[in-house]
């Protein structure tokens, strides 16, 4: 069966690897996925992302969960922009979430990128996922 929503599909197994303490995770690949891992990386919210090939040209992500005092640095990752319903905001009705400290990540014209940068590049998208 298809699967409706893959980007929630890879926030929940981020979630739910964090509460049970797993180093890696892994999840099918896709060319969205890895630009959200990416921007996860470059805010520090999880250490790495690798692409693996496996048998029969199947992808698969695997992703390096962060930890700091034991605990995991994502204490909320939450998918905004849902199939049955889409989020899109302009660059300037974008909310900070949690006045700054977490990051809005957000599908652009010019790619995916976190709220601060899509301020500083002047364009506005569809809000993916809201991590603090």
């Amino acid at each position: 069966m298809a699967m409706s929503d893959p980007l929630g599909d890879m926030l929940t197994r981020i979630r739910n690897g964090q509460m049970a303490e797993k180093s890696v995770i892994e999840c099918p690949f896709s060319k969205l996925r890895e630009n959200v891992c990416k921007v996860l990386v470059d805010e520090g919210f999880i250490r790495a992302y690798k692409v693996e090939d496996r048998e029969n040209n199947k992808k698969v992500l695997l992703i390096e969960l962060k930890y700091a005092e034991g605990r995991g640095v994502i204490r909320q990752i939450d998918r905004v922009s849902k199939p049955g319903r889409r989020v899109y905001t302009s660059m300037k009705d974008m909310k900070r979430f949690y006045n700054g400290l977490g990051v809005l990540v957000v599908s652009t014209p010019r790619g995916v990128m976190a709220d601060h940068q899509a301020r500083a590049a002047n364009v506005g998208g569809e809000v993916l996922c809201q991590v603090f």
